[in-house]
């Protein structure tokens, strides 16, 4: 991604975020927000707010003159503009859903975008994208990454935690439905668990060191949620990749499915893998 198209992009992010958080603003701890009104392409339940979250990208960006291809999990895929696509966006207008509901303040929106090459038919994968912002509302924090020129929180460059000793670490995880057997050993091994609820930014929270660690295993998590943070925490110095020790390469679709690892460094990541190898 070249300069401009950087700052062109970047801009188009920018919109997106400040006039989905605007949207759905009002529906921040209001029982409307969280009252499921259809299916997602995803095959997940829809929620009023989530509908209002992604009506306000699409009509943000049915506003770029540039055509792109917009991957969403409520309305799926979608091309947008004429003319052959010069970017696929993956969104996911409402990071966090139940918790923007209850007023939980971890929720936010995940963007990604991956540049198509030109001649392209348009399958890109996750290794394709270039750029990645994920912000949490509650907070206005915002995690943004260009590849190859390092990852950001609120301007400012970031770097993981050096820490080595997984008994020192703090890890977040989503472990529900699982078998708690299996996960049980790998909880004891650090000394702090955290379950938020919002997959990107707890993903990105290891970017700068709030997380050690990110952990889900169930080989069910959406690439297109992860598609943004997987850089951000690469970007930044992090390791990713799924529960066999693989660099994630799911295609961008809104049913690929993955499990992901993400660690500080590579000594972590490696004393996980170990862990949860030996289950």
């Amino acid at each position: 991604m070249n300069g401009e198209d950087q700052e062109f992009w970047d801009r188009v992010c920018q919109d997106l975020i400040e006039e989905s958080q605007r949207a759905i603003s009002p529906l921040i701890g209001s029982p409307e927000g969280g009252e499921i009104v259809k299916m997602g392409a995803d095959g997940t339940p829809t929620t009023h707010i989530d509908l209002v979250a992604e009506k306000k990208v699409m009509e943000v960006l049915n506003g770029v003159d540039r055509p792109l291809i917009l991957i969403s999990e409520e309305i799926g895929e979608v091309n947008i503009g004429e003319g052959p696509p010069e970017a696929i966006l993956v969104v996911d207008p409402l990071d966090g859903t139940s918790n923007a509901v209850k007023q939980i303040p971890a929720y936010g929106i995940s963007v990604a975008v991956a540049p198509i090459p030109p001649g392209s038919n348009g399958s890109l994968t996750i290794e394709d994208i270039q750029m990645g912002v994920v912000k949490n509302y509650a907070t206005d924090d915002i995690y943004k990454a260009f590849k190859g020129k390092g990852a950001f929180l609120n301007g400012e460059k970031v770097s993981p935690s050096a820490k080595q000793d997984l008994s020192s670490i703090s890890m977040g995880a989503y472990v529900y439905r699982m078998d708690m057997s299996k996960i049980e050993v790998l909880c004891k091994s650090v000394r702090r668990m955290r379950i938020l609820g919002a997959v990107a930014i707890e993903i990105s929270y290891v970017a700068n060191g709030t997380y050690e660690a990110f952990v889900d295993v169930r080989d069910n998590l959406r690439v297109v949620d992860v598609a943004a943070a997987k850089l951000i925490v690469e970007e930044s110095g992090g390791v990713v990749t799924d529960s066999q020790g693989n660099t994630l390469n799911g295609k961008l679709n809104v049913l690929e499915k993955t499990s992901l690892i993400a660690a500080c460094n590579t000594e972590i990541h490696d004393e996980i893998m170990k862990i949860w190898e030996g289950i």
